[in-house]
């Protein structure tokens, strides 16, 4: 069953607020293909649905996607039936978007009123999806220096690892780890004596059958981007990590040396794949700012090093993050999501009224890549996505007039910036795919509305959904849901419904 998010339901005429505008015709939109939205929580969502309101609807005609909201309380509300959905969707269409969602903790399972504290999507939908690797890779705007001179790319393993992990906390006695085979023969993995009062007994493991699938993706990205390749692992010490460096290096060796050699990207390393322990990586990556290299990892040892290749590019918000997985028939998934949380001090500050200026350049780098992805290579739409992403860029790199986190407080506010980045859009597309201009953020218009077009209909699927006691009336409560759900409830635009 498709859940659309609220403010993307197929009734409503916007996503943020009650702005309308009259925008392009029909048939001057972009076709976008079809597209899994995910919209997650606070100050992420809200800045999301306005990118979205203000950036891509005046532009491309977003009929094919579909949308949905992982937003705690629809999970719970749902059983988590939103996120089976959204996994189901996603292994369907193949290109995906998320915004940051929260993992609630215990104190937040109080505050929503949830039945329980749901896990984090992230591992169904890798698991779902078939996860071979996630890609954390800088991002470079032209104009301004960060971190890393040139670019880095990082893919860390998908699934397993500690993330998978079983555990119990137990005492003085006789541990026994056993593997039982299909055939029912059983086998002793290990069997050791514990003598402290307490300790922590972990199982996980380390599924390898698709690591084949994550060298050919990590060392073709390495190529094309013409970076030298490195591999981390902890093999001296953690023995099982042995396999992960050599199906790494039979794909390289069979597949990309010569390639890599051809191209002049192994002279640092005798013309071979080059070995990094994890804590020798941990300190290049502090070391090698000039850029111009790959990395690939196990699960846990890839989440560590990247976050701190952020914190040497500048920060979270100047990665991307790409979820890559395959179908059954082979084809690659992507879900592209921003590499940063839902930024919750912001939202707060923009719950009490106060200003707010969020840089969009991750949430963003991940919805044109969602799109470009989608689009494959279709003209008019990846050329909009190139538009979209050289104006967010060059508005980001302004003197004065980028996002605070740039620029201090002389930056824009989160909606100064986005109405600037529009004016930049607008100067960039052809005059045949420009909206009509559109109204201040501060000052809405209205389009009166054809009501000859009015589908009465669909008026009455929505009067029924909206009667949930069934008495024929629509009371208070039921007509404060209407307005949520159509984008038009009188407030102050400091939540979405």
């Amino acid at each position: 069953m498709r859940r659309f998010a609220p403010g993307h339901s197929p009734f409503s005429p916007v996503v943020l607020g009650c702005r309308r505008w009259k925008s392009t015709t029909a048939s001057s939109l972009i076709p976008s293909p079809p597209l899994v939205y995910i919209s997650g929580e606070e100050m992420t969502r809200w800045a999301g649905a306005l990118y979205l309101n203000e950036w891509i609807k005046p532009y491309v005609d977003i009929s094919q996607w579909e949308f949905y909201d992982l937003s705690c309380v629809s999970r719970d509300k749902t059983d988590d039936g939103v996120l089976r959905d959204c996994i189901a969707a996603g292994k369907r269409i193949g290109a995906i978007y998320k915004e940051p969602t929260i993992t609630p903790t215990a104190d937040q399972v109080k505050e929503f009123g949830l039945k329980k504290a749901w896990g984090s999507p992230n591992g169904a939908m890798r698991r779902g999806w078939n996860g071979i690797s996630i890609s954390r890779d800088t991002i470079h705007l032209p104009g301004m220096q960060l971190g890393y001179k040139k670019q880095c790319l990082f893919d860390r393993h998908a699934v397993g690892g500690e993330y998978g992990a079983s555990f119990a906390t137990v005492g003085k006695g006789t541990l026994k780890t056993t593997f039982t085979k299909p055939n029912g023969e059983v086998a002793v993995v290990n069997e050791r004596t514990l003598g402290d009062d307490v300790s922590a007994v972990v199982v996980y493991d380390n599924p390898y059958d698709n690591v084949h699938k994550m060298a050919h993706h990590f060392f073709s990205r390495c190529l094309e981007a013409k970076v030298t390749p490195y591999i981390v692992t902890k093999k001296t010490v953690f023995k099982w990590q042995e396999s992960f460096w050599s199906i790494m290096k039979k794909v390289f060796d069979a597949n990309y040396k010569e390639k890599f050699q051809a191209a002049g990207l192994l002279k640092d390393s005798k013309g071979e794949l080059c070995h990094f322990l994890s804590d020798v990586a941990s300190m290049q990556v502090i070391r090698w700012t000039d850029g111009g290299w790959g990395m690939c990892a196990h699960n846990y040892d890839g989440d560590v090093l990247t976050d701190e290749i952020a914190q040497v590019h500048r920060s979270p918000g100047f990665l991307t993050s790409v979820l890559n997985g395959v179908k059954d028939d082979g084809t690659i998934i992507k879900e592209f999501e921003a590499s940063h949380g839902t930024v919750t001090d912001m939202w707060k500050a923009h719950l009490r009224g106060e200003e707010t200026s969020l840089n969009p350049l991750s949430m963003m780098e991940a919805l044109i890549g969602s799109m470009v992805y989608a689009a494959k290579g279709e003209p008019r739409l990846t050329a909009f996505c190139k538009n979209l992403q050289t104006s967010i860029h060059q508005q980001m790199v302004t003197p004065g007039k980028g996002t605070r986190d740039l620029c201090g407080p002389s930056g824009l506010t989160t909606q100064q910036f986005v109405s600037a980045v529009r004016s930049r859009l607008d100067s960039l597309q052809a005059p045949s795919e420009k909206p009509a201009a559109a109204p201040s953020l501060a000052a809405p218009a209205f389009t009166p509305i054809d009501q000859r077009k009015v589908d009465r209909a669909k008026m009455r699927q929505m009067f029924d959904e909206l009667d949930t006691d069934k008495n024929g009336s629509i009371d208070f409560e039921e007509f404060v849901v209407a307005l949520k759900r159509l984008g038009i409830a009188p407030s102050r635009l400091e939540t979405l419904p």
